[in-house]
Protein backbone atom coordinates (compact mmCIF):
# COMPACT_ATOMS: atom_id res chain seq x y z
CA UNK A 1 0.00 0.00 0.00
CA UNK A 2 1.40 3.35 -1.03
CA UNK A 3 0.17 6.46 0.79
CA UNK A 4 1.81 9.86 0.41
CA UNK A 5 0.94 12.63 2.85
CA UNK A 6 1.03 16.24 1.68
CA UNK A 7 1.56 18.33 4.81
CA UNK A 8 0.94 21.57 2.92
CA UNK A 9 -2.48 20.40 1.72
CA UNK A 10 -5.63 21.94 3.17
CA UNK A 11 -7.13 18.43 3.24
CA UNK A 12 -6.82 16.78 6.68
CA UNK A 13 -4.28 13.96 6.87
CA UNK A 14 -6.86 11.28 7.70
CA UNK A 15 -8.87 12.31 4.61
CA UNK A 16 -5.72 12.04 2.47
CA UNK A 17 -5.26 8.48 3.75
CA UNK A 18 -8.92 7.62 3.14
CA UNK A 19 -8.98 8.99 -0.41
CA UNK A 20 -5.72 7.29 -1.40
CA UNK A 21 -6.75 3.90 0.01
CA UNK A 22 -10.18 4.16 -1.66
CA UNK A 23 -8.52 5.04 -4.96
CA UNK A 24 -6.20 2.02 -4.68
CA UNK A 25 -9.17 -0.26 -3.95
CA UNK A 26 -11.23 1.15 -6.84
CA UNK A 27 -8.27 0.89 -9.23
CA UNK A 28 -7.73 -2.75 -8.27
CA UNK A 29 -4.33 -2.10 -6.69
CA UNK A 30 -5.68 -3.37 -3.36
CA UNK A 31 -7.83 -6.45 -3.84
CA UNK A 32 -10.26 -8.26 -1.57
CA UNK A 33 -8.73 -9.75 1.58
CA UNK A 34 -5.52 -7.72 1.24
CA UNK A 35 -4.29 -7.00 4.75
CA UNK A 36 -3.62 -3.34 5.43
CA UNK A 37 -0.68 -2.26 7.59
CA UNK A 38 -1.49 -2.04 11.28
CA UNK A 39 -2.53 1.36 12.60
CA UNK A 40 0.75 1.73 14.47
CA UNK A 41 2.99 0.64 11.62
CA UNK A 42 1.29 2.93 9.08
CA UNK A 43 1.41 5.82 11.56
CA UNK A 44 5.13 5.22 12.06
CA UNK A 45 5.73 4.95 8.30
CA UNK A 46 3.81 8.17 7.56
CA UNK A 47 5.17 9.94 10.66
CA UNK A 48 1.67 10.79 11.88
CA UNK A 49 -0.35 10.04 14.99
CA UNK A 50 -1.82 6.57 15.38
CA UNK A 51 -5.12 8.30 16.15
CA UNK A 52 -5.05 9.88 12.68
CA UNK A 53 -4.60 6.49 11.01
CA UNK A 54 -7.28 4.96 13.27
CA UNK A 55 -9.70 7.72 12.23
CA UNK A 56 -8.95 6.98 8.55
CA UNK A 57 -9.44 3.22 9.03
CA UNK A 58 -12.70 3.85 10.91
CA UNK A 59 -13.96 6.03 8.04
CA UNK A 60 -12.97 3.38 5.47
CA UNK A 61 -14.76 0.71 7.50
CA UNK A 62 -17.86 2.86 7.89
CA UNK A 63 -17.97 3.33 4.11
CA UNK A 64 -17.60 -0.43 3.52
CA UNK A 65 -14.14 -0.45 1.98
CA UNK A 66 -12.35 -2.35 4.74
CA UNK A 67 -13.21 -4.57 7.68
CA UNK A 68 -11.27 -4.80 10.92
CA UNK A 69 -11.06 -8.14 12.70
CA UNK A 70 -10.05 -7.68 16.34
CA UNK A 71 -6.66 -9.26 16.93
CA UNK A 72 -6.04 -9.96 13.23
CA UNK A 73 -6.00 -6.57 11.48
CA UNK A 74 -7.79 -4.61 8.80
CA UNK A 75 -8.58 -6.10 5.40
CA UNK A 76 -10.00 -4.90 2.09
CA UNK A 77 -13.60 -6.15 1.92
CA UNK A 78 -15.33 -7.68 -1.05
CA UNK A 79 -15.20 -4.98 -3.68
CA UNK A 80 -18.78 -3.77 -3.55
CA UNK A 81 -19.33 -2.79 -7.18
CA UNK A 82 -22.35 -0.64 -6.36
CA UNK A 83 -20.44 1.26 -3.70
CA UNK A 84 -17.47 1.78 -6.00
CA UNK A 85 -19.72 2.94 -8.83
CA UNK A 86 -21.45 5.41 -6.50
CA UNK A 87 -18.05 6.71 -5.37
CA UNK A 88 -16.99 7.31 -8.99
CA UNK A 89 -20.30 9.07 -9.72
CA UNK A 90 -19.67 11.41 -6.79
CA UNK A 91 -16.24 12.23 -8.25
CA UNK A 92 -17.78 13.02 -11.67
CA UNK A 93 -20.41 15.20 -10.01
CA UNK A 94 -17.73 17.13 -8.11
CA UNK A 95 -15.72 17.61 -11.33
CA UNK A 96 -18.81 18.89 -13.15
CA UNK A 97 -19.60 21.30 -10.33
CA UNK A 98 -16.05 22.62 -10.46
CA UNK A 99 -16.27 23.07 -14.24
CA UNK A 100 -19.55 24.97 -13.91
CA UNK A 101 -18.07 27.26 -11.23
CA UNK A 102 -15.03 27.86 -13.43
CA UNK A 103 -17.25 28.68 -16.42
CA UNK A 104 -19.37 31.10 -14.38
CA UNK A 105 -16.25 32.78 -12.99
CA UNK A 106 -15.18 33.45 -16.58
CA UNK A 107 -18.52 35.14 -17.26
CA UNK A 108 -20.15 32.26 -19.15
CA UNK A 109 -23.93 32.01 -18.93
CA UNK A 110 -25.62 28.76 -17.94
CA UNK A 111 -26.79 28.46 -21.56
CA UNK A 112 -23.20 28.76 -22.84
CA UNK A 113 -22.02 26.18 -20.31
CA UNK A 114 -24.83 23.81 -21.33
CA UNK A 115 -23.99 24.26 -25.02
CA UNK A 116 -20.31 23.62 -24.36
CA UNK A 117 -21.24 20.52 -22.33
CA UNK A 118 -23.30 19.19 -25.28
CA UNK A 119 -20.42 19.82 -27.69
CA UNK A 120 -17.96 17.98 -25.44
CA UNK A 121 -20.48 15.17 -24.85
CA UNK A 122 -20.83 14.57 -28.59
CA UNK A 123 -17.08 14.10 -29.15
Amino acid sequence: MNVIINNSSMQPIYEQIVSQVKAQIMNGELIEETMLPSVRSLAKELKVSALTVKKAYDALEEEGFIITVHGKGSFVTLANQGLMLEEKKKEVEADLEMAIRKGRSCGMSDQEIAELFQIVLED
